[in-house]
């Protein structure tokens, strides 16, 4: 509103350069306020995309040794290796590369918007794009590679299973009684293995609740700034801070997307190996 005044009643001063002197510096003041705000809402999304990999780290073998016994060794080193190839891809993928990258994104809008011009939206829109894809490419193939081995892997585990009870059923007079015993078990063992589960998947759920909660807050209040400013104040004040809520909302489909990646395995180990 202060930088609307100067642009609006420029026509008071004599020297026009007095007017864009003193946008310039309050233009500036909202960048870095701006971008500090970011780097601070980045860092906490940084932290909470840690906590969630360390957690799945600790449940892992937990649960995928629970999904040994309910299913068989072949289903739980399979989705135990796609686990940890996921953790490897959101702390390589999504923390080292993507929330760069918005960073860079967010530092290219608000000096875009600084001169005016359009220089540099071409490439900001190429990084936003950037983004998406890879968002996208990385959902997709986690979730066929998961729907694709939970077909086959649990197959081969059944085989095994019913081998091996048809073979203990087979024994003379103690047959049934061993078969009931299996079935038992191996009961027992889907129910441990689908609550610890359950367990992972709404303690994941916490963890990702929090950021995208903050990030969908901060994106609407940062449109609705640019909204009530729009009609009195400079276009490249509300470029400034409507690029800044994009930037929030690219934060908002990185935690967003790395909780449903661990989400779809957790569901998908459950579905197939029941």
């Amino acid at each position: 509103l202060t930088a609307a005044v100067f642009t609006n009643f420029s026509s008071a001063f004599q020297n026009r350069q007095v007017s864009e002197i003193s946008f310039y510096v309050l233009y500036m003041l909202l960048i870095t306020l701006c971008l500090t705000a970011f780097r601070v809402a980045a860092q906490g999304l940084e932290e909470n995309l840690d906590a969630l990999v360390d957690f799945m780290r600790v449940l892992c073998p937990s649960y995928f040794l629970a999904v040994a016994f309910a299913s068989g060794s072949v289903t739980s080193l399979f989705f135990y290796n796609v686990i940890l190839v996921l953790i490897y891809v959101v702390e390589l993928v999504l923390v080292r590369f993507l929330l760069p990258v918005i960073n860079v994104y967010i530092m290219i809008q608000v000096l875009g918007n600084l001169t005016g011009e359009d220089f540099l939206s071409e490439f900001a829109q190429l990084l936003q794009k950037l983004v998406s894809w890879i968002l996208k490419s990385l959902l997709a193939g986690v979730v066929g590679i998961n729907v694709v081995q939970g077909l086959l892997a649990p197959v081969i585990d059944s085989l095994r299973k019913s081998a091996l009870t048809r073979t203990a059923e087979g024994l003379p007079w103690i047959g049934n009684a061993v078969g009931g015993a299996a079935e038992i078990v191996l009961g027992t063992a889907v129910l441990i293995k689908n609550g610890i589960g359950m367990a992972g998947a709404v303690i994941a759920v916490l963890i990702c609740a929090v950021p995208v909660i903050q990030m969908l807050v901060l994106a609407f209040l940062y449109k609705l700034a640019a909204a009530l400013v729009q009609p009195v104040s400079d276009k490249r004040i509300t470029g400034c801070i409507s690029s800044v809520s994009e930037g929030y909302e690219l934060l908002l489909k990185v935690v967003f997307t790395a909780g449903v990646l661990f989400l779809l395995t957790i569901a998908i180990v459950a579905a197939s190996t029941t």
